[in-house]
């Protein structure tokens, strides 16, 4: 028979769990919903100051390269990126809805990190076009950390499966 004060701690164990995954399938909303309305500022704050946002394709994350489509470093590239895309940038408009799937914590460092991963598709709809395309499907490999007490992204590494990726990835995935 388990002792009562086990049956405990391995509830508690698997509640904590359950309330990790849905922080971290709310986080991933709010990311999709930011990006999806254009609220570029929004989606910056969701990253730590040292944060890489990589947009990569299996091939070159298979033999771990780390060339990538879009390539940030911190906080800052994350912030000129979207400066340079709601201010500078020219690109037919377009309306994106990011669908994001299939999420799952690996692990917990002991200094706070957590490591999941969650697959992804990104549709597109072009003001001037009746029908929606498939403009990217992959995964997220991320890293977050608390700061302040709230998630955020320390690393997402974007990784596409598309052979061909559309001429136009001008916003994040």
């Amino acid at each position: 028979m388990t002792k009562p004060s086990l049956a405990m701690s391995n509830n508690d164990a698997r509640l904590a769990d359950l309330l990790l995954h849905h922080e971290i399938a709310t986080f991933n909303n709010r990311y999709a919903a930011a990006l999806d309305e254009l609220r570029l500022t929004d989606w910056t704050e969701m990253f730590t100051d040292d944060a890489l946002y990589v947009i990569l394709s299996r091939e070159n994350f298979d033999r771990n390269l780390p060339v990538g489509l879009i390539y940030c470093e911190n906080k800052g590239m994350i912030r000129d990126r979207a400066f340079a895309l709601k201010e500078t940038a020219m690109f037919a408009p377009r309306y994106l809805r990011h669908l994001i799937a299939n999420q799952a914590v690996l692990s917990e460092t002991p200094d706070g990190t957590i490591v999941a991963r969650a697959n992804y598709v990104v549709l597109q709809v072009l003001y001037d076009r009746p029908d929606a395309t498939l403009h990217q499907v992959g995964v997220y490999y991320d890293k977050f950390r608390r700061i302040d007490g709230e998630l955020k992204l320390a690393e997402r590494r974007c990784v596409y499966d598309n052979l061909l990726v559309d001429n136009a990835l001008c916003l994040p995935i």
